[in-house]
């Protein structure tokens, strides 16, 4: 089953897609979730009249690191490292990334205007459902300001600015009971595609995660509290699932990064495609230069 978010006549609504068109339901999406349970559905409304929003404002948005392939390229590309941190291997890391900065099908997505090297990262999300449960899935754009990020990380902490300002999901929310056919040893063996433009960039296999989905949920919840509705992202692909990574493997930036005006569509078998436009946002005023600490004045004032 297929559950989207949209705008019709001036609502926003929730409705269960059915080949061409969307059925509405009166509960918010988010109370399906809880519940766990399909409301009376209405009559249909074609979707080419319904505008498509991101299916869900989660209260949280964890993103995993599951794939070592684009953890080898990306390392090197930002910090010039080869190689897999040994640490990846010992339990699934994640980091908080901005759930107020969520975009959806169809929408521009502005970058810092500061930035320059301007990067996709094709990703599938699962969303938690009661007891950490799944829900089910969607697809999941993490963009990337490479640049604002190789600096933040030099501080061992981020990627903050390099990521809070934006990520995409959609184009709707695929039940779990719909793709577990598809699953493999827990794993979804589902292809996952990038395009930029027109052109397909980079193409893997879902399968290729290093934990499952469900592992790396229960990781979250330990010494901590997940709620239904949470989103958890894979991870970016390998094999071209960003363009850093490419970067890393090739030595240079080719392809090169993202402009205002490209075109990104991400393609998940079984879920669907996610497509956004890349726009530069307003530009932001420079920073009051730090306050450096004197030493001498520290040491001064600890005497008295």
């Amino acid at each position: 089953m297929r559950i989207a978010r949209f705008r019709h006549e001036g609502r926003i609504r929730s409705g269960v897609v059915e080949d061409e068109v969307v059925r509405p339901f009166e509960t918010d999406i988010r109370t399906v979730i809880e519940v766990g349970d399909i409301p009376e559905l209405q009559a249909p409304v074609p979707l080419e009249r319904v505008r498509l929003l991101a299916p869900l404002q989660p209260a949280s948005l964890r993103d995993f690191v599951a794939f070592e392939e684009h953890v080898e390229g990306v390392r090197r590309s930002i910090d010039g490292s080869g190689g897999v941190p040994e640490a990846w291997y010992d339990a699934p890391t994640f980091y908080f990334t901005n759930p107020h900065r969520i975009y959806g099908p169809g929408d521009e997505v502005p970058f810092p205007a500061r930035s320059v090297n301007r990067d996709y990262e094709l990703e599938v999300a699962a969303i938690a459902g009661p007891g950490g449960s799944i829900f089910g899935y969607t697809i999941l754009n993490d963009w990337s300001a490479r640049d604002l990020q190789k600096r933040e990380m030099q501080v061992n902490l981020g990627p903050a600015k390099g990521k809070d300002f934006a990520s995409s999901l959609g184009p709707w929310i695929v039940t779990a009971d719909e793709l577990d056919p598809c699953k493999r040893d827990g794993f979804l063996e589902l292809w996952c595609t990038a395009e930029v433009n027109g052109t397909e960039i980079g193409r893997d296999l879902l399968g290729n995660m290093g934990w499952t989905f469900e592992t790396m949920i229960a990781y979250a919840a330990r010494d901590s509290r997940i709620v239904a509705g949470d989103v958890f992202g894979s991870g970016t692909v390998g094999n071209g699932g960003c363009l850093a990574e490419l970067w890393g493997r090739n030595g240079r930036q080719d392809p090169p990064p993202l402009r205002a005006g490209d075109v990104v569509t991400l393609t998940v078998e079984g879920i669907g495609s996610l497509t956004n436009t890349v726009v530069t946002g307003p530009d932001t005023e420079d920073l009051p230069p730090v306050r450096r600490r004197d030493p001498a004045r520290a040491r001064a004032e600890r005497q008295h």
